[in-house]
């Protein structure tokens, strides 16, 4: 029996990965070899070869030195991502890397970390931070539960799509009740915790969206996912 093989990276783990971030590759993994997947995990960071076979990419948050670390070397591999995103291929980015995949990063000091521009949003630093857990609704996945921590404010030009419309919480901005960003298979959001764990419903559409793209078809593991929906339940019993 030949084995289906999806080939999963996670982009700057060395700098982006804070607030458990790395949990959303450990799920992608896991429920990925419930479905009856092979995995190949990939490490991308600055100065390595971008790998040439590429099936899912999630990124995590970091301090604005991590941003400010990786910025040059995520301009040089931006045109790639964007010729992948155009493909169809799932993605993930989270907190920092959400904020680099729009147009720039404007820091509270005045020091502007130029993004790719994959996601048609931009992002001025604040004088607040956002701080605390966070519910949004979407069309697509349902109730979101997560974490957020960023004194970025993301404002969504007229190319991207909100993620999910926020319940409790601040969002992008905390003013048009948005959280997050689309275009195409690509999703932006603040949200921590970290995120997967506690929403299959969207891991699964990552995974869904990468099976489909590369073998036509995904046939579906039924996953226990008794754990995830008592998290979700604690999650959303807390305060804000």
């Amino acid at each position: 029996m030949n084995e289906k093989v999806i080939n999963l990276l996670q982009l700057y783990p060395r700098d982006m990965n804070i607030y458990g971030d790395w949990g959303n590759t450990l799920v992608l993994k896991q429920r990925l070899e419930w479905h009856g997947y092979k995995v190949n995990l990939m490490a991308y960071n600055p100065g390595d070869e971008f790998p040439k076979q590429v099936d899912l990419i999630v990124g995590g948050g970091g301090q604005d030195s991590g941003q400010s670390k990786i910025g040059d070397d995520l301009l040089t591999i931006g045109p790639t991502l964007k010729q992948l995103a155009e493909d169809n291929v799932p993605m993930l980015m989270i907190c920092g890397l959400y904020q680099q995949f729009g147009h720039f990063f404007k820091t509270k000091d005045g020091e502007v970390i130029k993004g790719i521009g994959l996601l048609d949003i931009e992002t001025v630093g604040g004088d607040e931070r956002m701080i605390g857990n966070i519910v949004t609704s979407s069309d697509d996945f349902g109730l979101i539960v997560g974490y957020e921590n960023h004194s970025g404010q993301t404002s969504l030009r007229a190319g991207a799509q909100p993620l999910g419309k926020v319940i409790r919480g601040a969002g992008n901005n905390g003013k048009d009740e948005s959280e997050g960003a689309r275009y195409k298979n690509v999703i932006g959001t603040y949200l921590h915790g970290s995120l997967l764990p506690k929403n299959p419903a969207l891991a699964d559409w990552l995974i869904e969206q990468a099976v489909v793209r590369k073998y036509a078809e995904f046939n579906p593991t039924v996953i226990e996912d008794r754990f995830a929906e008592k998290a979700r339940e604690i999650a959303l019993a807390r305060p804000r």
